[in-house]
Formats: C-alpha cells, sequence, structure tokens
C-alpha cells in the first residue's frame, strides 16, 4: 500500500482530541474508496478475461476467442471464460453429425450421389460436389465433412443413414446429445448451416470426448489432405484440412473440428497433446478467421513457459 499522505499520518498527543477523531475518520474513508476499487477491478477482470488455474508468477494467458475452455483429461481446468455462454456452433455439429452416421451402423462402403435436397438453401455456401453428379462412398463423405466440412456431403450423410431422412436423423442427433449429457446443446440441422444449432463450451467438451472414441473420427479430422474421385472419368478432386494445426509438426492433434458462420464466429475444438498431456480445447465465438490458431499457440506457448508439462 502507498505511505499516507502526511495529513493522515498520527498525531502526536498535544493535538486536540477533536482533529484526531476527524483525521481518523478521514483515513478510514480513505482505506473503504481504495477497498471498492480494488474489489471492482477484480470482478470485471473475472467476468471478462477469463480465468487460468496458475500461480502468482505465471504469465497470464491470453485467450481471444468469447469463450473458450481449456481442460485435461483428468478433468483439471486451465483455463475458461464464459464457459457456459450458449452459443452457435456452426460446423462443429459435424462432429454429432458424424457420430449418429457411426452408430447407426450404415455400410459404409454404399455410395452416395449428391442430389438437389443437399443443396445450401440457408447461405447458398458453395461445394464442389456437383448435384446429380457428385458420387463418393458414405465413408469419403464422413471424411469430406470432417476434414474439409463440405455441407453437401454432411447433408448427403443425413439423408440417407435412416428411412426417416434428415428430420429423424436430426431428432437422433439431439437425442445422442442428451445421452452425452449436453443439456445446453440443441440441433437442427446436420451441416451446422442452421445458427439454431448451440452449444457451450461446457457441453462441447463431452462431444470431443464421445467423439474421440471413434477411430474413423479421429482419422478423418486429422488428416492433412485427401484426394476423391467424385465423377466418373475425371480426375480427381483434392481437399484440405480446414485446421492448418494437423499439418504443423509442432503439433500432436488427435481429434479437431473448426467452424464458421457469421452468428457462430470462427471456431475451433481439438483434442490434442502438448508435452504429453492430453487437452481438450474449445474456442468459439472468434472475430478473425486465425484467432482460434492463434490462441492455440498462445495456449502451448504459456503452457511450456510455466512448466506445467511434462519435459518431452
Amino acid at each position: 500500500m502507498p505511505s499516507l499522505p502526511s495529513s493522515l499520518q498520527v498525531l502526536p498527543p498535544a493535538q486536540p482530541a477533536t482533529l484526531v477523531r476527524g483525521q481518523g475518520a478521514a483515513f478510514a474513508s480513505v482505506l473503504l474508496i481504495m477497498g471498492l476499487l480494488l474489489a471492482g477491478d477484480t470482478s470485471a477482470a473475472a467476468q471478462h478475461g477469463g480465468s487460468a488455474a496458475s500461480g502468482d508468477a505465471d504469465p497470464i494467458l491470453q485467450i481471444r476467442s468469447a469463450s473458450a475452455l481449456i481442460i485435461d483429461d483428468k478433468g483439471q481446468r486451465l483455463y475458461g471464460k464464459n464457459t457456459y455462454q450458449v452459443k452457435p456452433i456452426a460446423s462443429i455439429t459435424k462432429l454429432m453429425t458424424a457420430m449418429v452416421v457411426l452408430d447407426a451402423g450404415a455400410a459404409m462402403n454404399t455410395a452416395i450421389t449428391i442430389v438437389d435436397q443437399d443443396r445450401d438453401r440457408v447461405r447458398n455456401s458453395r461445394s464442389r460436389l456437383r448435384i446429380g453428379e457428385a458420387t463418393l462412398s458414405r465413408r469419403e463423405m464422413l471424411t469430406v465433412a470432417l476434414m474439409s466440412s463440405d455441407n453437401r456431403a454432411a447433408a448427403a450423410l443425413a439423408r440417407t443413414t435412416f428411412p426417416g431422412g434428415t428430420p429423424r436423423f436430426v431428432d437422433a442427433m439431439n437425442r445422442k446429445a442428451q445421452t452425452l449429457g449436453m443439456s445446453d446443446t440443441w440441433f437442427a440441422d446436420a451441416t451446422g448451416l442452421d445458427n439454431r444449432n448451440r452449444s457451450t463450451a461446457e457441453d462441447l467438451v463431452k462431444m470431443i470426448r464421445a467423439a474421440a472414441e471413434y477411430r474413423l473420427i479421429r482419422e478423418a479430422t486429422t488428416r492433412g489432405e485427401l484426394s476423391v474421385y467424385p465423377f466418373a472419368g475425371a480426375g480427381p478432386l483434392e481437399y484440405r484440412n480446414t485446421n492448418p494445426l494437423v499439418r504443423n509438426p509442432n503439433w500432436h492433434v488427435e481429434l479437431s473440428k473448426t467452424g464458421f458462420i457469421n452468428e457462430s464466429g470462427h471456431c475451433l475444438v481439438m483434442q490434442t497433446r502438448i508435452g504429453g498431456r492430453r487437452l481438450y480445447v474449445v474456442l468459439l465465438d472468434a472475430v478473425g478467421k486465425l484467432t482460434p490458431v492463434g490462441d492455440s499457440n498462445r495456449l502451448r506457448t504459456w503452457l511450456a513457459d510455466g512448466r506445467r508439462i511434462a519435459e518431452n
């Protein structure tokens, strides 16, 4: 605490008693005001800046995504910010889409052709899988939907998995979410184009954990590149993973999914290992396209600098 002004120092006995009492009251008022100001600053930091499980000497982890949760496989929370805020999740949805397809036990080698019903009429997003022409196996459709976030591929999966078509598929997505304890999550479609697909960082950690139990999802979401042949007699279509970290040799990504629509901002969820420690990372509602990647790199640096991980 800074030293008190000389006018507030303890007075010698020769001072009148009334003056001592007056200055004592002033001193108490100063302490009260300082305490209120400090409390306000602490409260504001907790509301807006997020929190990290670290000691006083540790550097502050700067996460710029609006909502974030970082937790390890033992349940230790490393960082949290707005973790219970319900937000649109865009193509993060496709992790649930993939789980429902695989749970249904549908034949993965069955050929699926893109039809007009698979067209995006919500946002008119583009796809290189041409309507009435593109045909891939269900496995390839699933891989393209997860790795490169193709919306027609995801829509085709929802349309063809159950006899009841897309409506039954979406019902199965919501039942799966409830089974996983995702109480603040709701799905309206299988692509994530509908902004009514909503969840929280807390719920998405549960979805990451569940999705990581499926080998095909792990493989598809961490594959860097893929060539497919959807058009008879034509050359391949080349796809790349929407998360550049899977191609970065400094990262060990075990599961990944990105997402973006205007309402959701830029999103990224991952299961990853840093220094031998398995982490679940949820980053939602970032303004910049590369902000979730930047947040991830800041997390990695923060962990290394703070010696919170085992040595490689």
